[in-house]
């Protein structure tokens, strides 16, 4: 041993991780020196010249904060996040319709703030590994694969339900619906409110009426997760018609068909409040009492997790939430994010060969991803031929694709297709 070198160590067995399969990405494109590199793989906007865009509204809902001194101080919010914001938020979600009112006057719901959209599906998880008596949860087949290391960690064991099917580009929903009519009862089951990812591809209204319809028959307990709200149809109000308005009515009309469930939500891609880390989770009850109960034990889970949430982005959401012309200025900038993401996806469905592969299930998806149903083997070939890099399943953000490279991406796929 080295002279001053201490002798006792009680490190056990530590391993190097795997790296992240998304951030490690990243760090190969900016190691790569070819100038045409394109970064398909990590899900955050980039505006037309490949750049973060901080949008307008919240670069107005922030000079409010500072010129107008509405940010009075830095001081610690509440265990459940500030007051305010959970009420706005709460309105925003749940005010569009008259059930989710209904359910709002009647206190059914309880608010909390997190830390983004990550941090509120770790906060709902813990919470059912400890109050729940089921400690199964499905997910989609793919899902985002950060959903299975929060879920698992917390305690609760993954399960999965066919969602894509590869050979067709299109919903598995026969054996989708055949799986959950096999879950245990009470289950827990995660769903993608809109802009499905990785696959860009939704259920359609009916389709929902057939997964809500087995989920009641199962008493399985939903837990949606709405991180790209309003990229589907260019309006946040939209977007939660499909899923959210459904199971409010559903709730509030037959309670004993769905007593509950939990909705996680971030502010990350729809206000590009990435590194702000704002979200929301919410658990709707027939009960106030029981409301009441899970409030408090909210709190006692936080508290020693991460004390309270952080508090500019919460105050940026509550100034544009609650300034009528910032919140339009705000939906504005929402329309114009899907409408690029639009032309990026025509764009590139048009430059692709369609003499060598169908592509017409690009134009079927929507929001930030699209799964284009390359290989593994062509996403490889991609990354060392073209230095375009996206996730080993095929998935691309499109975000990344625009005007200048749109071709270049397209010619590149062609030729790996062609081969």
């Amino acid at each position: 041993m080295f002279a001053g070198v201490r002798q006792f160590n009680h490190w056990v067995d530590v391993q190097m991780a795997p790296p992240d399969k998304i951030l490690g990405l990243s760090e190969l494109y900016v190691k790569d020196p070819n100038p045409k590199k394109v970064n398909l793989g990590v899900g955050a906007y980039r505006d037309e010249e490949g750049k973060p865009w901080i949008l307008p509204s919240v670069k107005e809902a922030e000079r409010k904060l500072v010129v107008e001194g509405l940010e009075k101080d830095k001081e610690y919010v509440p265990i459940l996040g500030s007051g305010p914001y959970n009420s706005a938020v709460q309105k925003f979600i749940f005010g569009h319709d008259e059930f989710g009112k209904k359910l709002i006057a009647e206190k059914r719901i309880v608010s909390a703030q997190t830390i983004s959209g990550t941090g509120s599906l770790r906060v709902i998880a813990e919470l059912l590994n400890k109050f729940y008596s089921v400690k199964k949860c499905y997910m989609s087949a793919p899902t985002w694969p950060n959903h299975l290391n929060v879920f698992r960690d917390a305690g609760v064991e993954p399960a999965a339900y066919p969602y894509y099917d590869l050979d067709t580009n299109s919903l598995d929903i026969e054996n989708l619906l055949a799986t959950l009519n096999k879950a245990e009862k009470g289950a827990l089951i995660l769903l993608h409110s809109s802009c499905h990812n990785p696959t860009g591809l939704d259920a359609t209204s009916e389709q929902w009426d057939q997964i809500l319809e087995v989920i009641t028959k199962r008493e399985l307990f939903p837990i949606v997760d709405m991180a790209y709200q309003g990229f589907a149809t260019g309006d946040p109000i939209k977007d939660l018609g499909i899923v959210i308005h459904k199971m409010t009515k559903m709730h509030y009309e037959n309670p004993e068909k769905l007593p509950s469930f939990a909705l996680c939500q971030s502010f990350a891609k729809n206000m590009g409040l990435y590194g702000e880390r704002t979200g929301s989770v919410f658990l709707v009850h027939e009960s106030p009492e029981f409301i009441s109960k899970i409030t408090s034990q909210l709190k006692a889970l936080v508290r020693p997790m991460y004390s309270s949430p952080p508090c500019h982005g919460s105050k940026i959401v509550e100034v544009i939430l609650n300034d009528e012309k910032l919140y339009k200025s705000w939906l504005g900038d929402v329309a114009k994010i899907t409408n690029r993401l639009n032309e990026v996806r025509s764009g590139l469905y048009d430059n692709l060969d369609h003499s060598l592969r169908n592509w017409d299930h690009l134009k079927r998806q929507k929001g930030m991803f699209s799964y284009t149903g390359l290989s593994k083997d062509e996403m490889l070939k991609l990354r060392s031929d073209f230095s375009i890099y996206g996730t080993d399943d095929g998935r691309f953000s499109l975000a990344g694709i625009s005007n200048r490279n749109v071709k270049y991406v397209a010619e590149a796929v062609n030729a790996v297709v062609k081969k």
